[in-house]
């Protein structure tokens, strides 16, 4: 049941992301709003495959492992990169006002 609530709310979050990646106009806060969504999308795949490994069949089970280390990766590298991109986007902000 969670991971049902997880793959609807991370899948919502990275609607919204995505839209706001098209509604931005400077190229900083595209970036960082970008990896905000692949962190979401991450969650999403996570959540997936968490639900799929419930199923006791071996394809959903193999299925479910490649979405979770694939959703780990985006959560992962994704993190990364908007820790990177945080002090650009204030300075951004700052430079704006």
């Amino acid at each position: 049941m969670i991971t049902t609530f997880l793959i609807v709310v991370s899948a919502v979050f990275y609607l919204f992301y995505k839209v706001k990646y098209f509604q931005t106009k400077s190229p900083i806060e595209k970036k960082w709003i970008s990896t905000k969504g692949n962190i979401a999308i991450g969650i999403f795949l996570i959540s997936f495959g968490l639900n799929q490994i419930v199923i006791t069949t071996t394809v959903a089970l193999i299925i479910g492992t490649i979405f979770i280390l694939l959703g780990t990766a985006n959560v992962y590298f994704g993190y990364k990169a908007y820790k990177h991109y945080v002090p650009f986007v204030i300075q951004e902000a700052n430079s704006k006002n």
